[in-house]
């Protein structure tokens, strides 16, 4: 695996994101001083880092074959909480004493891997939120979900285990896809759950795999071009919800725009720190 990597400023950092949209396997970290950021791109092959260095500047360098989100991660991260519905860990030894703690709550694990997505991010903390509102909404009824972009495959997981009937989650990296399958075996949800490597541009599902919640926890500009193939993603009644996330506060408006002229109308909208997430439903 290679790096390529380059330090930008705080308020270049939106610019980027833009930039890099539709490039996997982007991070971007915050550095000591508060005022840089440091982003990063991890590529399976020297071709992809060397074009990113030629696009870009910056520097790149060969990484050895392992988990880098792992490898940077705090040990034994305080258990976060959802609502009064959920408890994520990220160690095994936490499972039980949050059990014990919390018997009424999923206590659900997820170590950092390789893939986006423990709960701990602003984007990712408010979908599980949004989705336990739904949840509990539907629980008399049975409803599925589809998670694009799934990353560690913590939605779909945290759908099955609030009631879902079925979780469709597929991601653009093969890399993510494996760890979500780990985690879907982790939490035992395998009934239920179907994880697979795709692109929103091309996948559809068949008219049985239409899902009332979807789940899309992206960067805007893909979110702005992908809103009429999400839209296909739901019942073809009225009925159904999209949630989204992965936006920037100044790429709110852009953002919104571009849902609803694909076909959606706002429900609500969260702020979590620069990050916005939105819950749509389709026009009638």
């Amino acid at each position: 695996m290679w790096i390529w990597e380059k330090k930008i400023t705080q308020n270049d950092e939106s610019q980027w994101a833009e930039k890099l949209s539709g490039v996997v396997g982007v991070v971007f970290t915050t550095l000591p001083d508060f005022e840089k950021s440091l982003v990063q791109c991890y590529c399976e092959e020297a071709a992809s880092a060397a074009a990113l260095l030629t696009a870009f500047g910056g520097k790149m360098s060969k990484l050895e074959d392992r988990d880098w989100v792992a490898a940077t991660a705090p040990e034994n991260s305080p258990p976060l909480l959802i609502r009064n519905r959920l408890v994520i860990v990220s160690s095994p030894s936490q499972v039980k004493p949050m059990q014990q703690r919390y018997p009424k709550r999923q206590v659900l694990y997820f170590p950092a891997e390789r893939a986006f997505g423990t709960g701990n991010h602003g984007t990712t903390a408010t979908c599980l939120r949004m989705l336990c509102d739904e949840a509990h909404s539907r629980r008399k009824r049975d409803w599925r979900i589809i998670d694009v972009g799934c990353g560690s495959g913590i939605l779909g997981v945290t759908a099955l285990r609030l009631g879902a009937k079925q979780a469709i989650c597929f991601d653009f990296d093969a890399a993510a896809v494996e760890v979500a399958r780990r985690n879907v075996e982790r939490n035992g949800c395998a009934p239920g759950m179907h994880v697979f490597q795709a692109d929103v541009f091309e996948w559809l599902p068949h008219e049985s795999e239409r899902a009332e919640i979807v789940v899309a926890n992206l960067f805007s500009g893909l979110l702005q071009q992908a809103f009429p193939r999400l839209r296909s993603y739901l019942p073809r009644s009225s009925e159904g919800i999209l949630i989204v996330s992965g936006i920037l506060r100044e790429q709110e408006h852009d953002t919104l725009s571009a849902a609803r002229e694909g076909g959606f109308s706002l429900l609500q909208r969260a702020v979590c720190g620069k990050w916005v997430s939105m819950k749509l439903t389709p026009q009638a």
